[in-house]
């Protein structure tokens, strides 16, 4: 199911959950088929539509949930909305904070001097970035809040995702994220399994936190009925506004013409033929062309084949370089074999799969010049045998 239209919200717990929901009408029930239950509705007084799923706490399950997300709905991004604990005394409990990076701060490896920090961190999209910190400097947000919510702000900055509920300021571990991930506004358990989710998807991801505490000892039970709710309706309602701007944006003529400008220009200055014989390029102007001297392969499912096994030689070889880190890999080596069973299948669905699946995997395999090159070509005789 293909639907650009659609953002998808995941939550951890309920109260997050329901914060969200508050926000849609005419919902309906969307389920998949492991069993993972969506409710898709359009945003108040919009056409936006937003497909909301629970997730549970941790960052193994929303990685999963995330990306069954993003198989089923293929949505314009993924947002994971919820409450944290802030890790200074600024900003303040009820504030919205917008991660700009996750770090995953339990990726260590232990010694026996002790435990030595190997950082992962995931960059929220440029775009989707650009458009919360846009969205933030004006009022408009604000008029999706509850009654009493106060005055939130919004504020952007790493958060630190891990495997454990923080209550405390001066255990090993609250000195280790100070020690190694000092810039970390806020400590959760979530952002790090979608955001890695997104990665591999080649897919815009954005965390929207509300500050319910401070991490330490005076988080209590008590104070979480009180304060949990409010950082909910805090955070749900920016997400909710990001959401609905996302999605209007991409329906505006004017954005989607420049959209497409970008990128006729960049098809010009990027140019991939493939040919048994002698080649010839005609443009007003053409840079950093690409030409590939091989048999074309549109002509048959042989030379499509062919192509997609030179492929996973150079994908071997980005890997040994270390060009691919093991996650890329290992996802692109899933697309790779979805999109030969693709085209191994004579049905139109196989193309189709199979196209999908080559796009994905160039998303992955953006950073890697000649392979994404080359993929650009094999999606070309895809396209065109569909």
């Amino acid at each position: 199911m293909t639907d650009t239209d659609t953002v998808v919200v995941l939550t951890a717990l309920n109260l997050e959950y329901q914060a969200v929901r508050r926000h849609l009408v005419d919902v309906e029930r969307h389920r998949h088929s492991a069993g993972t239950r969506f409710e898709v509705g359009t945003i108040e007084g919009t056409g936006a539509r937003i497909a909301l799923a629970l997730t549970g706490v941790g960052n193994p399950t929303s990685a999963v949930l995330a990306e069954r997300a993003f198989r089923e709905f293929e949505p314009a991004a993924v947002l994971f909305v919820g409450v944290a604990g802030a890790l200074w005394e600024s900003p303040d409990l009820g504030d919205v904070v917008v991660a700009s990076r996750v770090y995953a701060y339990h990726s260590t490896t232990g010694a026996d001097s002790g435990l030595k920090a190997r950082p992962r961190a995931w960059e929220t999209a440029h775009d989707l970035y650009q458009l919360a910190q846009e969205l933030a400097r004006n009022d408009a947000w604000r008029k999706r809040l509850p009654d009493d919510a106060g005055a939130p702000n919004i504020t952007f900055g790493p958060i630190a995702a891990g495997e454990m509920v923080q209550y405390s300021k001066r255990s090993v571990e609250a000195e280790w994220i100070r020690q190694h991930y000092n810039d970390a506004m806020a400590i959760e358990m979530e952002g790090a399994g979608v955001s890695q989710a997104g990665h591999l998807n080649a897919a815009p991801v954005a965390i929207v936190r509300g500050l319910s505490d401070r991490a330490g000892a005076d988080k209590t039970a008590e104070s979480d009925r009180e304060l949990q709710p409010r950082a909910a309706a805090n955070a749900a309602a920016f997400a909710v506004h990001l959401a609905a701007a996302l999605l209007e944006e991409r329906k505006d003529p004017e954005m989607a013409q420049r959209r497409t400008g970008a990128n006729a220009a960049e098809s010009s200055t990027s140019v991939s033929n493939w040919s048994s014989g002698n080649v010839g390029i005609q443009a007003g102007s053409v840079t950093e062309s690409t030409v590939w001297l091989h048999t074309p392969p549109a002509a048959g499912l042989v030379d499509r084949l062919s192509a997609l096994a030179e492929i996973r030689n150079l994908l071997d070889v980005a890997r040994r370089q270390g060009t691919v880190d093991e996650d890329t890999y290992q996802a692109a080596r899933v697309e790779l074999d979805c999109a030969e069973s693709g085209l191994r299948d004579i049905d139109e669905s196989g193309s189709k799969q199979a196209l999908l699946s080559l796009k994905r995997l160039r998303g992955l395999l953006a950073d890697a010049t000649e392979l994404s090159a080359k993929l650009a070509v094999v999606i070309d005789a895809v396209s065109a045998r569909s």
